[in-house]
């Protein structure tokens, strides 16, 4: 039986979120849609993400703090693609869910990683939770690890829609998300993985992300949720 090189993805959702930071971002959530529970309890409900059994990645022992800033590289990003340009929340995040789910450490450190990512991001403060995003990124001696068997990963996604919580509360106060036009959107797809000698293998992915798309401007990644609500 062929041994599994370590591994990562990014569908431990929660694991950026610090108490301060959940506090944050509960507060923003109230403000932002007029208190709406539906989607409060999303943005800070515990739980685990999805993981397909048995061949979930290994927890990294030393994760990026709440605090870390994405590095900006003189070499660029790597195999990061850069942001779409697309102005419908469902699209986008299914563009970011297809990045945050590949990667390959053949040509691209940790630090071009993050700093693709980063690319994507909010850049208004007060919506955007790095944490969440550059938390799922190993930490660099994993990240060292995953390299020396040239790890890398390529996505597909099978579909996104906005899960139902979010509909029912949009249904019951449309002008609420007008203050930041944050949207909650779910992915799902597969996640394929591939090393050194022939090793391999897929597994089935899923994220909530909050995605923010102002009118008349590009949509943006505000946070990944600590649990997936479909």
């Amino acid at each position: 039986m062929r041994k599994r090189s370590p591994s990562f993805s990014l569908s431990s959702y929660g694991s950026g979120w610090s108490a301060n930071r959940r506090i944050a971002i509960v507060a923003s959530a109230v403000t932002v849609l007029l208190a709406i529970a539906g989607i409060v309890a999303l943005l800070i409900g515990g739980g685990n993400g999805h993981q397909a059994p048995d061949s979930a990645a290994p927890a990294p022992t030393g994760s990026p703090s709440s605090s870390e800033a994405a590095p900006k590289p003189s070499f660029g990003s790597g195999s990061v693609p850069k942001p779409p340009q697309i102005s419908e929340p469902v699209a986008y995040a299914k563009a970011a869910a297809r990045m945050l789910w590949s990667y390959d450490t053949r040509d691209t450190s940790r630090d071009q990683q993050l700093a693709g990512m980063r690319a994507w991001m909010t850049t208004e403060p007060k919506y955007a939770d790095w944490a969440s995003v550059s938390g799922q990124v190993p930490d660099p001696v994993l990240w060292s690890r995953m390299a020396d068997q040239d790890q890398r990963a390529t996505a597909s996604v099978t579909e996104g829609h906005y899960p139902s919580a979010f509909k029912a509360a949009l249904a019951d106060d449309p002008s609420a998300i007008t203050e930041a036009y944050i949207y909650v959107v779910t992915v799902n797809g597969k996640q394929t993985l591939s090393w050194k000698k022939g090793g391999g293998g897929a597994e089935e992915r899923a994220v909530t992300l909050a995605v923010q798309c102002r009118p008349n401007h590009d949509c943006t990644l505000a946070a990944i949720a600590p649990s997936v609500t479909q």
